[in-house]
């Protein structure tokens, strides 16, 4: 069903945002223990705070519209059942 398959892809999604993000903290902890400096160090550390907080708002914009999606997928049976009820009040 529609509810089965957004419940999918909300899984799917969260998969690969923690298998990218595990891929990502590996290379910045490569790269900071690679840093000849303090200086190079602290600018890797804002690069990759920077990085992540852009990236964590876009995911969860992502999931904000997969969880509406589902939540309206959810909600169709009980729209028929009100519109069909109203029908009858009338």
């Amino acid at each position: 069903t529609a509810l089965t398959k957004s419940v999918q892809q909300i899984a799917a999604e969260a998969a690969e945002f923690s298998k990218k993000s595990l891929e990502t903290q590996t290379a910045f902890v490569e790269k900071l223990f690679g840093a000849k400096s303090l200086d190079s160090a602290i600018q890797i550390q804002q690069d990759y705070a920077k990085s992540s907080y852009e990236t964590l708002v876009a995911q969860a914009t992502k999931f904000s519209e997969l969880y509406t999606g589902l939540a309206k997928e959810a909600l169709k049976p009980v729209e028929a059942a009100v519109a069909k009820a109203q029908t009858f009040a009338k």
